[in-house]
C-alpha cells in the first residue's frame, strides 16, 4: 500500500499528515504536529525558517519511523511571503506579510505601473503585503544585491530538503506579478520596476517532480495553501466555498480570470488553481477571534466562548477586512476603537467578531454573485473555522445560502490528491 506524506503549514501551526487508498477512500492519519508564529527581529515582523525546517525534518523522520517507506511529500503554506538566497545561502531576515515595510513604498509601485493596470495585467486583489510590494521594498533597501533567487516559503522548505528550486504556478500568483493570460511572470511588470529578470523563472504545475528527500520523491502540490484546499473540498457541483482559517478564503472555480473594473473596485483575486482560476476575496477570518482569545482569555475552550458569544445581547459590528485589525499591538482595543459602544464581556467582544465575519461573508456573496451574473445556492466552509457551529449559524443567516460546514483537513486533503494523481 502506498503512502504519501503533506505537510501542511499555517500561520500559527502546521501538520504532518499521511495519507493512503483503501477500499477506494482516502485514509488519513496526522503523524506529526508544531507550533509556528512570527518573531519580531529588529522591530520587524519575520519567520523563523531555521526552525520550521526543523521541524519539517522531524515531521518527515515520525511517519517514515510510524509507516516505513513514504512514497512522496509535498509541502504548502500561505501565500505571498518569500525566502531571498545568494547562491545556496539564504538571505536573513525573512520578513511575515504582516509586517509594514511595504507601506512606504505602495505609492512608489503604483508611481511605476497604476494599479489599474497592475489589476488588468494580473488580476490579483490589493493587499499591502502583496509579493509585488515586499520585492520592491527589499530593491530599496538594497537587500536584492547578489541576490540569484527568491522562492516562495513552500519552495523553500522544498529546496532545502532536495536541492531543487522551484517556482509553482499556484503559489507564484498570489504576488501580484503573474500574467492573467499567460500564466507566466509578467515581464512588462518586472522591468516597470525594475526588478533583476533573473529571479523571474518559468512556473512548474502542481504535480511535477522535482527531487527526492531520504528516498522520499519531492512533489510540488498546489503549494498555496488554499489553492490545496480548494482541490481537497467533496464538493457536488461548482460552488462558493470559504477555506476558513487565520484568513477566510471566499470564492468560486472560473474558467479564466474575471479581470473587469468592478471586480477590481470589490478588489477580488484571480488566483491560480488546478487548471482553473479561483476567483476569490481575502476576508480577515478566524485571526480577529484567535488574537482576542490570546489577549481576553488564553487557554478558554472554545465551545465555551462561543457559549458566551451566542448569549451576549452585544448588537454593534465592525468592518472585518478594516486595516486596524490586520496587525494591531492589541485586537481588543481595536475593536474598542471601531466601536460607539465598548463591549463589557468576553462574549460581547466575540459576539462582534463572529457576526462581523458573517456580513462580510454575505457582501462578499452578493458580489461574487454580480461579478459571476450567477446565483448559488450553497456555500461550502472547510478549515478550522467549520468547526464554529455558531458562526456558521450566523452565515447561512447573513448569506441566505445552505452552509456545508466540513471539519476536514481540506489543505492536506488537496495535497495529498495531486500527489497520488501523479502516481496514477
Amino acid at each position: 500500500m502506498k503512502r504519501y506524506l503533506a505537510i501542511d503549514i499555517g500561520a500559527s501551526s502546521g501538520r504532518h499528515i499521511v495519507g493512503w487508498r483503501e477500499d477506494d477512500q482516502l485514509r488519513t492519519e496526522e503523524v506529526y504536529r508544531f507550533p509556528n508564529g512570527v518573531v519580531e527581529t529588529d522591530g520587524h515582523l519575520c519567520w523563523d525558517m531555521d526552525a520550521l525546517l526543523s521541524y519539517v525534518k522531524a515531521g518527515i523522520a515520525e511517519a517514515v519511523a510510524r509507516f516505513g517507506k513514504i512514497e512522496s511529500l509535498s509541502i504548502d503554506t500561505w501565500g505571498v511571503d518569500y525566502v531571498l538566497m545568494r547562491g545556496d545561502e539564504t538571505v536573513y531576515p525573512v520578513y511575515a506579510y504582516r509586517d509594514g515595510r511595504t507601506e512606504a513604498v505602495i505609492e512608489k509601485v503604483h508611481e511605476r505601473m497604476a494599479f489599474s493596470e497592475l489589476y488588468t495585467r494580473t488580476g490579483i486583489q490589493f493587499q499591502p503585503f502583496n509579493t509585488i510590494y515586499q520585492l520592491f521594498a527589499d530593491k530599496e533597501a538594497g537587500r536584492l544585491e547578489g541576490v540569484t533567487d527568491f522562492l516562495m516559503i513552500p519552495a523553500y522548505l522544498m529546496h532545502r530538503l532536495c536541492g531543487a528550486k522551484a517556482h509553482e504556478y499556484t503559489n507564484a500568483t498570489t504576488g501580484g506579478m503573474v500574467s492573467a493570460k499567460t500564466g507566466e511572470y509578467d515581464p512588462g511588470i518586472i522591468e516597470a520596476l525594475d526588478l533583476p529578470k533573473g529571479l523571474f523563472h518559468k512556473l512548474q504545475q502542481p504535480g511535477t517532480v522535482i527531487g527526492e528527500y531520504e528516498g522520499i520523491k519531492v512533489v510540488l502540490c498546489a503549494t498555496h495553501d488554499t489553492g490545496s484546499a480548494v482541490e481537497g473540498i467533496p464538493m457536488a457541483g461548482n460552488e462558493p466555498y470559504i477555506s476558513s482559517g487565520t484568513w477566510s478564503l471566499l470564492g468560486v472555480k472560473v474558467p479564466a480570470p474575471i479581470t473587469d473594473e468592478e471586480s477590481r473596485q470589490a478588489n477580488w483575486s484571480n488566483e491560480g488553481g488546478v487548471g482553473y482560476t479561483r476567483f476569490q476575496k481575502n476576508i480577515m477570518g478566524m485571526w480577529l477571534a484567535n488574537r482576542l482569545r490570546d489577549e481576553l482569555c488564553p487557554g478558554k475552550p472554545w465551545n465555551e466562548i462561543t457559549k458566551e458569544a451566542e448569549e451576549s445581547g452585544f448588537g454593534e459590528t465592525v468592518d472585518a477586512n478594516d486595516n486596524a485589525f490586520l496587525a494591531p499591538k492589541r485586537m481588543a482595543a481595536a475593536f474598542d476603537a471601531a466601536l460607539k459602544t465598548r463591549p463589557c464581556t468576553i462574549g460581547d467582544y466575540f459576539r462582534c467578531a463572529y457576526r462581523s465575519l458573517a456580513l462580510s461573508y454575505k457582501a462578499a456573496i452578493e458580489e461574487l454573485e454580480r461579478n459571476t451574473g450567477k446565483s448559488y445556492d450553497k456555500l461550502y466552509i472547510v478549515g478550522g473555522g467549520a468547526k464554529n457551529g455558531f458562526l456558521n449559524r450566523l452565515t447561512e443567516e447573513a448569506t441566505g445560502k445552505q452552509v456545508i460546514a466540513l471539519p476536514i483537513e481540506a489543505t492536506a486533503l488537496g495535497n495529498l490528491k495531486i500527489q497520488m494523481e501523479e502516481e496514477a
